[in-house]
């Protein structure tokens, strides 16, 4: 039984892997078959990508007109890396920063 979780966990893993896309090797039709990319915007991310690949989220959204905080995050989720980081949003780092302190903590 507990080798059948491993290796259920394991395939989940692999399959989470693999469904990952960068940015940077992303073909059209890939980028087009992601939810909220239409073809004006892989296009762009296209274009954009020919004069020289996407050093991280922030630079993506720089250059790349249509695409903001929003969409990254949104891309981000359905496994979108650039240079193999999944998008980081302000607001996730800021509720971490404030999250209340653990029970180990205040003791």
């Amino acid at each position: 039984m507990l080798k059948n979780a491993i290796a259920l966990a394991t395939l989940l893993c692999a399959a989470t892997v693999a469904s990952a896309l960068e940015v940077n090797k992303a073909t059209p039709a890939e980028l087009d078959g992601l939810n909220g990319v239409g073809p004006a915007t892989s296009k762009r991310i296209l274009d954009e990508r020919n004069a020289g690949p996407y050093k991280n989220w922030g630079d993506l959204i720089d250059r790349v007109r249509g695409i903001g905080p929003h969409l990254a995050e949104k891309l981000s989720g359905q496994g979108v890396t650039v240079n193999g980081e999944l998008y980081k949003s302000t607001a996730m780092t800021k509720a971490k920063a404030t999250e209340p302190a653990s029970k180990e903590a205040k003791k």
